[in-house]
């Protein structure tokens, strides 16, 4: 374990100079660029979740406890799914757009998943949100950040 810095006899916070807080949140061109990452990467559940995220606008540790058989409906993926939120207990409803069926779709496909089967297939969502974060940061300084 690191020791604080000692400034004149005072620590100084772990957090000083460093946002703190509810971040930003991402900008259109940032969504692409983190898209086209998934897709040339062929990263084919990254890219459904990351896609099922922006249409639920889901917390990480709900977004990955989905299901198959929660947006999918025999072979073909639900317009519309509901899910119980962890936290409040409450169900919600969200739309799912024509680019993310499509998305999951080939992430089923590819995976080859039963109904009962969880689409993250075990990543956690710390995980999730720690690869988005690496992937759009490099791209930030591109990106006139």
């Amino acid at each position: 374990m690191l020791a604080p810095t000692v400034i004149s006899g005072r620590r100084e916070p772990w957090n000083k100079g460093k946002l703190v807080g509810q971040k930003a949140p991402l900008k259109l061109r940032d969504i692409w660029a983190i898209q086209v990452r998934f897709e040339i990467g062929d990263r084919k559940r990254e890219f459904a979740l990351f896609n099922l995220a922006l249409d639920s606008k889901l917390r990480g540790c709900d977004l990955v406890q989905l299901r198959v058989r929660d947006v999918a409906h025999g072979d073909r993926i639900a317009a519309r799914a509901t899910v119980m939120q962890q936290k409040t207990q409450r169900p919600v409803q969200f739309e799912i757009t024509e680019p993310s069926r499509k998305s999951v779709f080939a992430w089923i496909r590819h995976a080859a998943g039963a109904q009962d089967r969880g689409l993250s297939v075990s990543k956690s969502a710390a995980a999730l949100t720690a690869f988005v974060d690496t992937a759009i940061r490099p791209n930030r300084r591109g990106l006139g950040h």
